[in-house]
């Protein structure tokens, strides 16, 4: 697939702000018995109407057990966090998508936030949260920093919790189903479409999980390689499977760059 798609139309924008009425949660699983309980406990205390669907590629553990127990959707769906996305999304109500990594932690009054943004400013179609890397390292801190530095440049990812008003997302064509690179293939489109807003406070926690047993140069220059072969228009299954060469057995089954 080549990766440089044409700009979508700009969003002209709603001529006034409209009210939120639900924000649809969605949250691509895969083995996340571990993170998902406290996910969801942080999901319960949020005030503002919501719904919950659990999209799940195939956990061999008790992510769908444990997302079932607590009364949540869930649906299933083929490998791969963009195909879950995309299935999620289609089976959602909401006029908001949220789009949610499990290992997330998400602060109270997230939710409020969300709703604040896109209803008192109509020219805002969405946006992510402000991003801070768990783990208290120096290069979890350097992460941190950095992806508030290429957010300047519109530039973010899934982890950030990137929200979306519906219609928007539909004029889109939504997450694409691949399986490497669809949070940025989506925000770029995103980004082209209509002002977003990335909400400062509170921030998005995400694990650095996916960091552990690599070395902080490898990570960066796998992360340049797989961008650059993304923009010269390199599939993303083969993609995946450069990205398989470069990472820990333990994180091959859910890539992430």
């Amino acid at each position: 697939m080549k990766s440089g798609a044409s700009p979508a139309p700009a969003f002209k924008g709603y001529r006034k702000a409209e009210r939120v009425t639900v924000i649809s949660i969605i949250i691509p699983t895969l083995d996340e018995e571990r993170s998902l309980p406290p996910l969801l406990d942080a999901i319960h205390q949020q005030r503002a109407a919501h719904e919950v669907i659990v999209v799940d590629g195939g956990s061999q553990d008790r992510t769908l057990e444990i997302a079932r127990d607590r009364d949540v959707r869930t649906l299933v769906a083929h490998p791969g966090r963009g195909a879950g996305i995309s299935i999620g999304a289609e089976a959602s109500r909401g006029d908001v998508l949220f789009f949610l990594h499990a290992d997330s932690t998400l602060p109270p009054g997230a939710l409020d936030r969300i709703e604040e943004v896109l209803s008192t400013d109509a020219s805002i179609i969405g946006g992510n949260f402000r991003l801070v890397f768990d783990g208290g390292t120096d290069f979890s801190r350097w992460l941190t920093g950095f992806c508030a530095w290429i957010r300047l440049l519109g530039l973010y990812y899934g982890d950030s919790g990137i929200f979306v008003r519906r219609s928007v997302y539909e004029a889109l064509g939504g997450f694409r189903p691949i399986p490497l690179m669809e949070d940025w293939d989506f925000v770029r489109r995103l980004e082209r479409f209509g002002r977003t807003c990335c909400i400062k406070d509170p921030p998005l926690v995400t694990s650095s999980r996916r960091f552990e047993r690599r070395h902080p140069l490898g990570i960066v220059y796998g992360w340049v390689r797989i961008h650059t072969l993304f923009w010269l228009g390199v599939s993303p299954d083969r993609l995946v499977e450069i990205y398989r060469t470069q990472a820990p057995p333990a994180q091959t089954r859910t890539p992430r760059v």
